[in-house]
């Protein structure tokens, strides 16, 4: 278990000798039965860097500008519950200005603007599913998709996100074990999810394309047992915040590092709370979000995203590109 903030002064040269402007296009993955899939990406570009606004918020990226490069590593991002595309896009654009593809969604039925499955555990099985249906869009309906090395794909995620990335590596979902568990304590916060009082018919959610994952305070842990995690075998960089939120707390974030058959890299984030790892917030999203822009006083997010940004790029530098690539 590491404390960050850390030195990484090495991988941040490393970052800024291979920086490119970051592109960015949005894209809708065509329907399935989960409906369509909205998002952007954020890809290494060759014009002058500059910021553009994408629903209020300022983004860093260059629309629709030429992309860069061949062979490129992918990293997909799947957000926490209720929130969208925009979550983590300085992170987005921090690969991307290092020569990796970033695709990020809106999961459908469990986003800021469509929250018709929220509160529905179904939503547990759509989610890898989202992430799936998006990779199959990045390497077949993306107009780009030949500039994507096929072998060197990666997935981000916050929260939720974090859950819905350990499923689609090879983490089981055991449905019966919250069941059982809600059975004995109907008052656990969870419980609220089986309020229909159905559990869904589990079925796969590996997908074997992905060969990494950074995962942030996890939630929906509660779905994987002492076994669940075993079949993980890809490297993953875990993600802690001291204070937790959201129905995740420090020791979630750890009992998924011991579950894990693989060590992890796993860093604990001092003075942060659960929000720590969305892009830093502008006064307008503060006003408008105020429980997702709000950190402890001896926290400074803008300083921790410059830490935390260099550590996902070496992270899935190591472990997608290898030998100097890109």
């Amino acid at each position: 278990m590491r404390f960050a903030p850390f030195g990484l002064a090495a991988a941040f040269c490393l970052a800024a000798t291979l920086a490119h402007p970051a592109g960015l296009q949005p894209i809708e993955a065509p329907a399935d039965a989960d409906g369509p899939i909205s998002g952007a990406v954020w890809y290494p570009c060759a014009a002058p860097a500059q910021e553009v606004t994408l629903h209020g918020v300022a983004v860093s990226g260059v629309m629709d500008c030429a992309l860069v490069g061949d062979h490129l590593p992918l990293v997909v991002i799947s957000h926490g519950r209720g929130g969208w595309f925009l979550g983590h896009h300085d992170t987005a654009a921090a690969l991307a200005d290092a020569g990796f593809v970033v695709a990020a969604i809106n999961h459908p039925g469990d986003n800021v603007f469509d929250k018709s499955h929220t509160d529905d555990i179904s939503i547990a099985l759509a989610r890898p599913r989202h992430i799936t249906q998006l990779i199959d869009f990045m390497l077949g309906g993306w107009p780009e998709a030949s500039k994507i090395d096929r072998d060197r794909i990666g997935t981000f995620g916050f929260s939720r996100g974090g859950y819905t990335a350990l499923a689609a590596v090879g983490g089981h979902i055991n449905f019966r074990l919250a069941v059982t568990a809600c059975a004995e304590r109907p008052s656990l916060e969870f419980c609220e999810l089986f309020q229909h009082g159905e559990v869904p018919h589990r079925t796969p959610t590996l997908d074997p394309r992905l060969k990494a994952a950074v995962i942030a305070d996890p939630a929906f842990t509660f779905l994987f047992g002492s076994g669940d995690l075993k079949d993980v075998d890809v490297p993953v960089q875990l993600w802690g915040s001291t204070y937790g939120g959201a129905g995740v707390t420090l020791e979630s974030v750890a009992a998924v590092d011991r579950k894990l058959r693989l060590k992890s890299d796993f860093h604990v984030v001092p003075d942060a709370g659960h929000w720590a790892f969305m892009a830093p917030c502008s006064a307008e999203l503060a006003k408008a979000v105020p429980q997702n822009c709000v950190d402890a006083p001896s926290f400074d997010r803008v300083a921790f995203h410059r830490d935390f940004n260099v550590a996902v790029l070496a992270f899935f530098r190591k472990h997608l590109v290898g030998n100097g690539r890109p």
